[in-house]
């Protein structure tokens, strides 16, 4: 009797700690976090540069770094010339893709060095007919502060432990002398 009653109260523990907050739904995201709407959601790293005659946003994706260059006095789109980044010695070719209006970088050395946390700096090179330019920016990689292992699991739910382990105390004294007064 005694062994079946703490047998069903750790059940019981075990059920609410594993539906604690923190878990994560089927993809991987956060079930317990706040609900936001907007961009903000799905945030990428965005770089903005921008010289005298020119002006970039870049948005670095899971597949690309996406540039967009215009004419910083008119927002006329930049869309023949050759757009060339460097960042750490990596150097990569944009190809313009003139439906979209941006250049595409793919190159996977230079995607796996972005991707890195940290604020990495990257020269772009613009040449468009006549006209060539430098632009620097600063590209901004926040590192994912999701914590997926055991120290997740005890952080989503340590405001369990305390009121459980007092329910399991008591349960565990109210069995007890309610078992020795049987003996006497």
């Amino acid at each position: 009797m005694i062994r079946q009653f703490f047998l069903t109260l750790l059940f019981c523990c075990a059920c609410v700690a594993h539906a604690g907050p923190g878990a994560h739904g089927p993809n991987g995201e956060h079930l317990d976090a706040p609900a936001s709407t907007g961009a903000a959601v799905n945030a990428q790293p965005v770089i903005e540069a921008n010289t005298e005659t020119f002006e970039l946003v870049g948005t670095l994706a899971a597949d690309e770094l996406s540039v967009t260059v215009d004419r910083y006095a008119t927002n006329e789109p930049v869309l023949n010339g050759n757009l060339e980044v460097e960042f750490n010695g990596i150097k990569a070719q944009g190809k313009l893709h003139a439906d979209f209006g941006d250049y595409s970088f793919t190159d996977e050395k230079l995607l796996r060095a972005l991707r890195q946390p940290g604020n990495h700096a990257l020269v772009f090179t613009l040449i468009a007919g006549n006209e060539s330019d430098l632009i620097e920016g600063s590209l901004n990689v926040v590192a994912d502060g999701h914590d997926h292992g055991l120290g997740a699991f005890w952080k989503a739910r340590w405001p369990w432990i305390a009121p459980v382990a007092l329910v399991l105390a008591a349960a565990a004294g109210f069995v007890w002398r309610r078992h020795a007064g049987k003996k006497s």
